[in-house]
């Protein structure tokens, strides 16, 4: 099953020299951790609010909070994740 989470970035608590660049390397990498073991699908940055929308491939949604929660953002506190959903295909392209 497919999932889209929407992040953001808790800027009104974390002020701007918080988001070091070693910590964003760290989010990166694990990010790319997720994507190299087929979990993450695809990543993009908002342009609404600091985040990201992120596809995710999993079983249940246990499994995807579980990949989120082990971002180093998440484990600091410093994103948060509003919107968390099961997708599912549009039926406009099944067959007529």
């Amino acid at each position: 099953m497919q999932f889209l989470v929407l992040t953001r970035r808790r800027m009104d608590v974390f002020p701007a020299e918080s988001w070091t660049p070693e910590l964003l390397e760290a989010e990166a990498q694990r990010i790319r951790e997720l994507f190299t073991a087929s979990i993450i699908r695809n990543a993009w940055r908002r342009k609404d609010i600091a985040g990201a929308a992120l596809l995710i491939e999993a079983a249940t949604e246990a499994e995807v909070r579980a990949a989120v929660e082990s971002l180093p953002l998440a484990q600091l506190q410093m994103i948060e994740f509003p919107t968390l959903t099961q997708l599912d295909p549009y039926p406009g392209f099944a067959p007529r």
